[in-house]
């Protein structure tokens, strides 16, 4: 599989969500491949045993660094800037803006349950962006920036209504890049929103038990998003072994069709709908 320019040795890679899941296997392929690698995480106790476990996959461990921090804290990530053009230089190959949480926020849940999720999915996307993204513009060499959403931010199914607000605000701040990024001089970025099927992360290991067959593992989802990458795709729509591009591209149609269709909101949820989305998918 050919690589975009970015993902290239010595170049540097900064990681967000770096400790586990996706962001872990993203930081250990970027080091297999020789790049200089900087994850961060707010998990202080889990951090320091992702870099070793990253360093260990290179024969240059010292290009592995880690850093904890709250990417919901604007300053966290400023810091997290400086750290790597210490450490590196300025140049930055590969940013990706992946940091996130879950956990039940529904509607009228706990507003603080709701600011936790918000400040870590959408505003550490969006202090990641504001932090990196201008000077990575400015750079000569090519580069890549990555945000990862995620399909409820464009489904949004009911009862976890926190999390897909703040999903569906990564997707449009990563269109709104992606747009600024190509109209701006000299810029050689590129823009990528990373739309995850059902994989085994962290996240998701949490709840306990095994890996559910249905599910793809981290570095599936990492090779997916390099080739997608390589070939200029902007919307990084994986699949797993369950769902294929297919299913999620009628489930996405039919949200849209709930507006131009003048349909009750969420309609595939809707009890007079069932059959009416039942008889689209099968068409």
């Amino acid at each position: 599989m050919s690589l975009h320019p970015a993902f290239a040795a010595d170049r540097v890679a900064i990681i967000t969500g770096g400790a586990s899941g996706i962001g872990f296997a993203a930081a250990a392929r970027c080091a297999e491949i020789g790049m200089k690698v900087i994850i961060a995480d707010n998990r202080e106790d889990a951090i320091g045993e992702a870099r070793e476990k990253i360093a260990a996959r290179t024969n240059r461990p010292a290009n592995v660094r880690a850093a904890a921090l709250d990417v919901g804290d604007w300053e966290g990530l400023a810091e997290l800037k400086r750290f790597s053009a210490l450490a590196f230089g300025p140049d930055v190959g590969f940013l990706m803006n992946n940091a996130a949480v879950g956990g039940h926020g529904g509607l009228f849940e706990d507003p603080k349950n709701w600011r936790r999720i918000l400040d870590a999915n959408l505003w550490g996307v969006i202090n990641g962006v504001q932090v990196f993204a201008p000077d990575m513009a400015k750079q000569t060499h090519p580069s890549v920036i990555v945000n990862t959403g995620s399909k409820q931010g464009i489904t949004c199914p009911p009862g976890d209504t926190a999390y897909n607000v703040s999903k569906a605000g990564v997707k449009v701040v990563t269109e709104a890049l992606a747009h600024e990024l190509r109209n701006m001089p000299g810029a050689n970025v590129s823009t990528h929103l990373l739309i995850p099927g059902a994989t085994f992360t962290g996240m998701t290991a949490a709840a306990g038990g095994p890996k559910p067959p249905g599910s793809w593992l981290p570095e599936q989802v990492v090779e997916f998003m390099l080739d997608g990458i390589a070939k200029g795709d902007f919307y990084l729509l994986c699949p797993d072994n369950d769902v294929p591009r297919a299913l999620d591209e009628k489930r996405m149609a039919w949200a849209m069709g709930d507006i131009i269709e003048n349909r009750p909101a969420l309609s595939r949820w809707h009890p007079d709908y069932k059959d009416k989305f039942a008889a689209f998918l099968a068409k």
